[in-house]
C-alpha cells in the first residue's frame, strides 16, 4: 500500500474509533461523607486512570447525603455506613449494598509528642486524665462513642470540663491539635490520618467501635453499567492498599 494511502487509512480509523470511545464514557455522581474523603478521592483517581468514566464526588456530611437522597436527588453511588445504606435500600432509593471498608476510632496527638497509651483500658484512662485539653466531634459517630468511653472509664465529669466539641461537618477534629487549641483529639482513623502533623493510634479492642462503610448502587443510576463498575472497583482487592494507607481495613 502506498504510504499516503496507508496514512489516510490510519487517520480514518482513528476518527471512527474516537466517537465510539466517547460514547462508552459516562459521568458518575458519587456522594461521599467526610470520613471517607481522602480515601475515595484516591480511589477515584485510580478508577478514572483505568476507566473512560468520569466521577464527580459530592463531599458532604452523611446526614446531608441521607436527606438529599431521601428527598429524591439523583445520584449513582453513595458511600454511607452499612446501617444508613440498608435504610435507603428499604426506601427503594438504593438497589444494592456492597461493603467496602471498616473504620475504627482513634486518638490523635501532634507528631513528635508522646503517643497515647492504648495498650489497655487503664492505659487509655490514664492518658485521657493526664491530657490538659481534648477534642471530639459533636453529633458524629466518633464523638458519640467517646462519650460512651468516658462513661465506661468513669471519667465523664473530668473529661467534660476539658473537652471541646467540634460540630459535625466543620472540619477534622485533629486540626484543633495542629492549631494548638487541643492536646489530643478523637475521631475515625482515616480522619485523623488525613491531617498533616498528627500521629494517630486506634483505641484498644475493649473500647473500640468498628464502623462499616458501604457503597450503595442507586436504584436509578444514570448509567447502570458504569455505576456498577465503580462499585466493583471500590470493593475489589485492588482498593485494599489504599484503604490500609488511609487507616482503614477491607470489609
Amino acid at each position: 500500500m502506498h504510504p499516503k494511502i496507508r496514512l489516510v487509512a490510519v487517520v480514518l480509523a482513528l476518527a471512527t474509533a474516537l466517537p465510539v470511545a466517547g460514547a462508552n464514557a459516562a459521568e458518575i455522581k458519587l456522594m461521599c461523607p467526610a470520613p471517607m474523603r481522602t480515601t475515595i478521592t484516591a480511589l477515584v483517581e485510580q478508577f478514572e486512570h483505568k476507566s473512560p468514566h468520569k466521577v464527580t464526588i459530592v463531599h458532604t456530611p452523611s446526614k446531608t447525603i441521607i436527606e438529599r437522597i431521601t428527598a429524591g436527588e439523583s445520584f449513582d453511588v453513595s458511600i454511607l455506613t452499612a446501617e444508613a445504606t440498608d435504610a435507603l435500600v428499604k426506601q427503594g432509593k438504593i438497589a444494592r449494598r456492597a461493603d467496602y471498608a471498616r473504620s475504627s476510632i482513634g486518638l490523635g496527638v501532634r507528631a513528635g509528642s508522646p503517643k497515647p497509651d492504648v495498650s489497655s483500658l487503664e492505659g487509655v484512662k490514664r492518658t485521657l486524665l493526664a491530657v490538659k485539653s481534648f477534642a471530639r466531634n459533636e453529633g458524629a459517630e466518633s464523638g458519640k462513642h467517646m462519650l460512651a468511653v468516658f462513661d465506661r472509664l468513669g471519667i465523664a465529669d473530668e473529661m467534660k470540663a476539658k473537652t471541646k466539641a467540634m460540630p459535625v461537618g466543620t472540619g477534622y477534629v485533629a486540626e484543633l491539635v495542629v492549631r494548638g487549641e487541643a492536646d489530643m483529639a478523637a475521631q475515625q482513623m482515616p480522619e485523623l490520618k488525613a491531617v498533616a502533623g498528627i500521629d494517630a493510634s486506634p483505641l484498644p479492642k475493649e473500647l473500640q467501635q468498628i464502623i462499616v462503610f458501604s457503597a450503595g448502587l442507586s436504584a436509578k443510576p444514570g448509567d447502570p453499567k458504569a455505576a456498577q463498575e465503580l462499585v466493583e472497583f471500590l470493593t475489589s482487592a485492588e482498593a485494599a492498599p489504599v484503604l490500609k494507607s488511609k487507616g482503614l481495613d477491607p470489609p
